[in-house]
């Protein structure tokens, strides 16, 4: 699976999936929508959906949850909490999360498993590599949670170690606009784009698609990332499908 199956295609159909197996990034506040904290019944519901119908289509899917719309630890400065301490916080954050998810897919009508780096047996699994990739070969959606279990790193760098890990083809990165730009376009009316950008220019322009961390081992496994915006339906399918939807990081 170390190479797409839209290789063997001059062109993508538009009905067979581009991508067999993917991991899904999603930050803590892409399940938060119009409300602005914690977690929004109706957003996750529209998730959940989508990624149940592309799981429909044959795709392997597992998804990386975010917590930064409960608590985020590098954000609790005027607490004073250790980093260390505040990245655990925010570890438990991205579970509570990954619960909320698991309930929304089964209620589409999804098959799922919860996996967590921070052993709590009682609600998840453990991660277990080859586990995760068994549940994936059985048709289900894996989530992880607890990032990589250890504080200093950011749940981009847990996504960016788990698609190596399960030998995903892409990280498929939600965000709320629609691709790669120079400048923040939600402060800067006049940011260009990019329909695709390498991974060294992204280190070296400093921009913030994921943290460098997880660009860098990205980069050094050859791995791609599509950065799309999960707020408009239907793009996850589409960016499945194979369309022209967000920007995509790879090598030069």
């Amino acid at each position: 699976m170390a190479k797409s199956i839209a290789a063997n295609k001059a062109e993508p159909d538009g009905v067979t999936p581009v991508f067999e197996r993917v991991v899904l990034k999603l930050s803590g506040e892409s399940m938060q929508g119009t409300q602005g904290y914690g977690i929004h019944a109706e957003t996750v519901a529209a998730i959940a959906q989508e990624v149940k119908e592309v799981q429909d289509m044959g795709v392997q899917v597992a998804i990386m949850v975010g917590g930064g719309n409960i608590f985020r630890g590098t954000r609790q400065k005027h607490l004073a909490i250790d980093r260390a301490t505040g990245d655990y916080m925010g570890m438990l954050a991205t579970v509570i999360n990954g619960l909320a998810l698991q309930d929304a897919l089964e209620k589409a009508g999804g098959h799922t498993r919860l996996l967590s780096a921070i052993e709590m047996h009682q609600v998840a699994e453990p991660f277990i590599r080859r586990r995760a990739t068994r549940h994936l070969e059985k048709g289900r959606v894996v989530i992880f949670a607890g990032g990589t279990g250890n504080p200093y790193f950011s749940t981009d760098t847990a996504a960016a170690l788990r698609a190596m890990e399960i030998k995903a083809e892409v990280i498929l990165k939600a965000t709320r606009v629609d691709g790669v730009y120079d400048a923040d376009p939600e402060k800067v009316p006049t940011a260009k784009r990019f329909d695709k950008i390498s991974y060294l220019d992204v280190l070296q322009k400093g921009l913030s698609v994921m943290d460098s961390t997880a660009i860098s081992l990205c980069m050094d496994n050859k791995m791609p990332i599509i950065v799309f915006d999960m707020g408009v339906p239907g793009n996850l399918k589409r960016v499945l499908q194979g369309a022209r939807v967000g920007s995509m990081v790879g090598a030069a």
